[in-house]
């Protein structure tokens, strides 16, 4: 399924380049275009890429000083 029109970018290739590290929409767009003309496919972006395409970060733990 096209993500991006203007362009011809898929799902695929947007979670291909996800994976490959491209974890925002500017990434994204860096990586295909995506994004970059008419931008109606940013949000659609944003919710691939909130579904788990990019790996999570732990939050980092404070040790206490002893």
């Amino acid at each position: 399924m096209f993500v991006c029109n203007c362009f011809g970018v898929t799902e695929a290739q947007v979670m291909k380049h996800a994976g490959d590290g491209a974890c925002t929409p500017r990434q994204i767009a860096s990586a295909c275009k995506a994004g970059t003309d008419c931008g109606s496919c940013v949000r659609r972006i944003q919710a691939l890429l909130g579904r788990g395409a990019c790996p999570t970060r732990e939050p980092a733990v404070l040790e206490e000083a002893a």
